[in-house]
């Protein structure tokens, strides 16, 4: 009789510690790593030594979690340091500038991919209606070689500024790219082009003072007050 309560006993306290090693395990997989199992039993108990393997197995992956956060952490940094790199190299890149009021330039300098235009597509698209531009130049005078997909990326941008409310003006088109364009057979239509950024700047200028001409005109001219007439002093008889 006295066996079978040992026994009993033995069971009960094998259960009870088969518990605690579910709960710290459930834990576990949640990614809480603070419990430890903690017995009375003897160092030598198989219980014990069960329990100081779990510990250990639970304070590395503890340790491996910390690494691992950290790791993500400096990870996040960089990557946010490549994004900000990413976003001034861009900038550079596609440079929009205001020359003269209500005049953007973007100089067309390098190679054109797909993505680069999309970039630069958004930068003059985004400037033009920010700024309410009236006219945006393109200046390619900084491109050697200009092949199909170039120049189908110009007349994209110059209809694309043109239904932003601007007009659109090609500059710098260098007599190679000229004759690359004439054996690629792209038409240009509806893009204007001009020698250069001033010749594109002086008629533009030239325009706006043409306008405010007429507009002065249709209003005509300041009109001075009639002189008062001196009264009639004859008498008459």
């Amino acid at each position: 009789m006295k066996l079978d309560d040992r026994d009993g006993r033995e069971s009960e306290i094998i259960l009870e510690h088969i518990v605690d090693v579910l709960m710290v395990l459930s834990e576990v997989t949640s990614n809480d790593f603070s419990s430890r199992l903690q017995t009375t039993l003897p160092d030598d108990h198989p219980i014990s030594a069960l329990y100081k393997g779990i510990n250990e197995t639970v304070s590395s992956l503890a340790t491996a979690q910390e690494r691992m956060l950290a790791y993500q952490h400096e990870l996040e940094e960089k990557l946010e340091t490549i994004a900000r790199q990413r976003a001034a190299i861009s900038e550079l890149t596609t440079p929009v500038i205001e020359i003269w009021n209500g005049v953007l330039c973007m100089p067309f300098v390098g190679v054109m991919d797909t993505a680069r235009g999309a970039e630069m597509t958004e930068a003059i698209l985004r400037a033009t209606i920010e700024k309410n531009a009236r006219c945006t130049i393109i200046d390619i005078t900084g491109i050697e070689v200009m092949d199909t997909a170039t120049a189908d990326h110009l007349i994209r941008v110059a209809k694309a500024i043109r239904l932003v409310g601007a007009q659109c003006v090609v500059t710098g088109i260098s007599p190679t790219i000229a004759q690359t364009i004439i054996h690629m057979g792209v038409e240009l239509n509806g893009v204007t082009t001009r020698r250069s950024l001033r010749d594109a700047l002086q008629d533009f200028v030239r325009c706006e003072l043409l306008e405010a001409l007429s507009r002065r005109d249709e209003s005509g001219p300041d009109r001075e007050p009639s002189a008062a007439k001196p009264p009639d002093r004859s008498r008459r008889g």
